[in-house]
């Protein structure tokens, strides 16, 4: 039986090297492609394809919050994470409904591993991702509490707290002995992860997190 491929991913250039590794292994039909979040969300309902290979830093929608939906609309669509995050990114894929986490740069027959897996029902992780895991199942139970908004570094968080509790980022910028410019780039790269339109959206989010206390 063929496997109908969904690529999402914004790089031109990566979905081209996909299409190629998949449609020349027999048994495989890259059927669509998408270049952000709602793209994806739209082709998988259009498609129905049986695996999506998903990124997760997209335009317009995360790739968690897309897996979300296309999981929710489509229970028999498998998805496996293609991304360079390797983080704790993974159980926020896990969350919400992410049947596989790769790590781009994987050589092809690990992707073409990957894919059979995950249309087979399977779950499947790359090497280090497993060991990720493996090292959070084996720590105690409270060391296993995953922190609010995982896919944000330990300073985005931070920083995100900080803006939770009203700072500017002139203030921020003080408290941690960082430049104006520094925090303005971390606090942009926190709304594009976060996927919010702007500070006061950020705050909301935080605070219903628990941050900003």
């Amino acid at each position: 039986m063929t496997i109908r491929i969904l690529i999402v991913d914004d790089h031109p250039m990566f979905r081209f090297g996909m299409r190629a590794l998949l449609e020349a292994e027999p048994g495989m039909e890259v059927v669509g492609e998408a270049a952000d979040g709602e793209e994806a969300v739209a082709l998988a309902a259009s498609l129905q394809p049986q695996v999506v290979l998903m990124d997760l830093n997209l335009p317009a929608m995360s790739g968690i919050v897309a897996t979300r939906q296309i999981v929710e609309r489509h229970a028999e669509t498998a998805v496996l994470v293609v991304t360079m995050l390797d983080d704790d990114s993974i159980f926020a894929a896990m969350r919400a409904g992410a049947r596989g986490y790769l790590l781009k740069g994987a050589e092809g027959d690990e992707t073409l591993r990957a894919v059979r897996a995950v249309a087979n029902g399977e779950a499947i992780f790359s090497p280090s991702v497993a060991q990720r895991l493996i090292h959070f199942f084996a720590q105690s139970p409270a060391a296993r509490l995953v922190p609010a908004f995982p896919q944000l570094t330990d300073r985005e968080r931070e920083i995100l707290d900080l803006i939770a509790q009203g700072l500017t980022n002139q203030a921020i910028a003080d408290r941690l002995v960082l430049s104006q410019k520094t925090i303005r780039n971390q606090v942009s790269t926190i709304f594009s992860k976060l996927q919010v339109a702007d500070r006061a959206e950020a705050i909301v989010r935080a605070r219903k997190a628990g941050l900003g206390g």
